[in-house]
């Protein structure tokens, strides 16, 4: 194999992005993201959002309830988060139902 196919092969690509709302913030380092999508049904036609939510490690404890945020695939921390806080995109307001801190 010559040096430029190892190149290529050892790197790791670029890991998944998202974007979403921190929907609750009451875990240590801990935030839950939902994420929507749009998707075209495969037989109507008819447009539908697609709600999925992730658990995302937040180092730093910064994300609160209504922020928009970016979050990245990362190697396994816990039992169910696989995923990472990045970015702060937009501050937002609290959501209705989270209590005020």
């Amino acid at each position: 194999m010559s040096e430029n196919m190892q190149a290529q092969h050892a790197g790791r690509g670029q890991p998944k992005s998202r974007i979403g709302t921190v929907l609750s913030a009451k875990m240590t380092k801990t935030v839950v993201v939902q994420v929507e999508r749009r998707m075209k049904h495969g037989k109507y036609g008819k447009y539908m959002i697609d709600k999925k939510k992730y658990k995302v490690h937040d180092e730093k404890s910064e994300c609160r309830p209504g922020d928009q945020v970016r979050i990245v695939e990362t190697r396994p921390i816990s039992k169910e988060k696989r995923w990472r806080v990045a970015e702060v995109l937009v501050k937002g307001e609290a959501l209705e139902g989270a209590p005020q801190s």
